[in-house]
């Protein structure tokens, strides 16, 4: 899969901070490490209150615990390499290492953005089929829709990942970037199949992003049809309170995806793409838990109930 004979380099260099005043970066370090426990913590108690509350055992929530395991696996892939490169003088990276940083995070950011468009059909299903919801949602289909997921972003990591170390990296090593993405690597890569194998990642990386966002616009576009045709003002909020934490986070997922990957092109400043690049990678994951269980009221309340409960057993 490596294709280790293909290469000559055996490392590469992470510079992605090297350009940063070497004051600025304890700094960075403290900040991405609050960040990092916070989402942690917050995914993990967002598993448990649903783990240990059986009025939360429905599939909306089953799709959001699949979403906190999915991130939690996304940023442990890339986050703690982060974080002892910006203490770190030596920001090498092995050539294995680096290939399995890249399947990885590709693998678990591509199930995050599946996992987000089966979360919009279940809303779909729940407010313009609510009389069939348990039979399309039975137990079963949950988990082949999560199973589907995984496995789908796990094959777009191995596609994208055994393209792009396929290639020759016959020139420098150092990889402008604080992980190993796929840009800064194609830079670095020589031979005839360069621009066939960047066109092919791309389309394959393109197509999956662009038709999950469309498959959730066209969720969202019959669920907003559906609430318009509810005759109370109250039945409405209703119906769209229970899409708003999801609609938040899909906008805050393509957003930034977005912003860093289809801004346009000219000059080039290290220092701002970098910072750029941590706010799908650490922001993103870091507001997730956080509009969730603020906008959830029923997911709130689950949490707040499991708590005074742990809290009162340990008192007594």
């Amino acid at each position: 899969m490596l294709g280790l004979n293909y290469t000559s380099v055996s490392e590469f260099i992470l510079i992605g901070f090297s350009t940063f005043p070497q004051q600025l970066l304890p700094v960075f370090f403290l900040l991405f490490l609050l960040m990092y426990l916070f989402t942690l913590l917050g995914n993990l108690l967002i598993m448990a209150t649903i783990w240990s509350e059986r009025s939360l055992h429905t599939p909306m929530y089953l799709f959001l615990c699949a979403l906190s395991i999915s991130e939690i696996l996304y940023t442990l892939a890339i986050i703690p390499r982060m974080l002892a490169d910006l203490l770190s003088t030596h920001h090498s990276i092995a050539f294995l290492a680096c290939a399995c940083q890249m399947c990885f995070s590709f693998t678990f950011g591509f199930t995050h953005s599946l996992l987000l468009t089966v979360m919009g059909y279940d809303r779909y299903v729940a407010i313009c089929h609510p009389l069939r919801y348990n039979v399309l949602m039975s137990p079963r289909g949950c988990a082949c829709l999560v199973a589907g997921s995984w496995a789908c972003g796990s094959a777009v990591g191995l596609v994208v990942t055994t393209a792009i170390f396929r290639l020759s990296f016959c020139g420098s090593n150092e990889i402008q970037h604080f992980l190993c993405h796929v840009p800064p690597l194609l830079k670095l890569a020589c031979g005839d199949n360069v621009p066939s194998v960047a066109l092919g990642v791309g389309l394959v990386c393109i197509t999956a992003l662009l038709g999950c966002f469309l498959l959730i616009l066209l969720s969202y576009a019959f669920i907003v049809a559906a609430i318009l045709k509810i005759p109370s003002a109250e039945g409405r909020h209703k119906a769209f309170s229970t899409c708003a934490s999801h609609l938040i986070v899909v906008v805050v997922h393509y957003g930034f995806a977005s912003v860093i990957y289809l801004k346009p092109k000219g000059p080039r400043f290290q220092e701002g793409d970098t910072l750029m690049a941590t706010t799908y990678t650490v922001l993103t994951p870091f507001l997730s838990p956080i509009i969730f269980s603020l906008r959830n009221k029923e997911l709130k309340n689950a949490m707040k109930k499991t708590f005074l409960r742990r809290l009162h057993s340990s008192t007594t």
